[in-house]
């Protein structure tokens, strides 16, 4: 289990884009056969729900993210990393609060497919491929951190929150750490619900619109993308001058 987790950490990045691709068929083959809530009232409103679950994983990656701590939560894929043991905030309530905003916002883009099946076998190998790897990052923490790890760690559960758990973080909330990390996995959301859209308009023969809600978040999630990248190029520069 540590070996392939290990292995599995590193190239962690595989397993969504191999879902997206299938997603993205099967989604071509709902709207064509017009299954699921395909020409219903509730289509539009379906969707929006599971725009709901994946902002919801994005609001815990934040929530973690702008909490931790230097060299915690990070996206490191080499190998682990962690210089201290984060247990306040999401870590007061779940072991691998990343993961788990991963998997709710991996969760809104499969259910996009509304194929019951498709949702389910995702649900099964994300547990199949991520509990190996949630294995060895925990067998990393107990070499490292020895009781401190563990008295935390057997009273938190590992995947599902315990949100009456919750301990306030001590620590002022980082929104440049928040802005550095998941400003590319938000604008990475928005673009792959655009592309669901646009295979529905593609298949119904619709004309695409720029005020089109999916191609206005996109447009507004990638122009704050690039300011702030572009301002923290900006603000290295001058760093790096004085």
């Amino acid at each position: 289990m540590e070996i392939q987790g290990n292995f599995l950490f590193k190239h962690r990045g595989g397993l969504p884009v191999i879902f997206l691709v299938i997603s993205l068929a099967v989604w071509y083959f709902t709207v064509h056969n017009g299954s699921g809530f395909m020409n219903t009232p509730y289509e539009q409103a379906y969707s929006y729900f599971c725009l709901a679950v994946s902002a919801l994983g994005i609001l815990f990656r934040v929530m973690t993210t702008g909490y931790s701590a230097t060299n915690t939560s990070g996206r490191n894929t080499k190998g682990q990393l962690a210089d201290q043991v984060n247990t306040l905030g999401t870590y007061s309530t779940v072991r691998h609060p990343l993961y788990v905003g991963n998997f709710l916002v991996w969760l809104g883009i499969i259910m996009m497919t509304q194929n019951v099946w498709f949702i389910i076998s995702f649900v099964l190998l994300y547990q199949l491929y991520y509990e190996r790897i949630m294995f060895a990052e925990e067998q990393f923490m107990r070499k490292k951190f020895g009781d401190a790890y563990l008295s935390w760690a057997e009273k938190t559960p590992m995947f599902i929150p315990r949100l009456r758990q919750w301990q306030a973080p001590q620590s002022a909330f980082d929104f440049g750490k928040v802005l550095r990390m998941e400003k590319t996995g938000v604008t990475a959301t928005f673009l792959i619900f655009l592309l669901f859209e646009l295979i529905r308009l593609y298949i119904r023969g619709l004309d695409f619109s720029y005020d089109n809600f999916w191609f206005v978040a996109f447009a507004v999630s990638l122009t704050l993308h690039l300011v702030i990248k572009i301002h923290t190029k900006i603000k290295r520069r001058r760093e790096a001058r004085a």
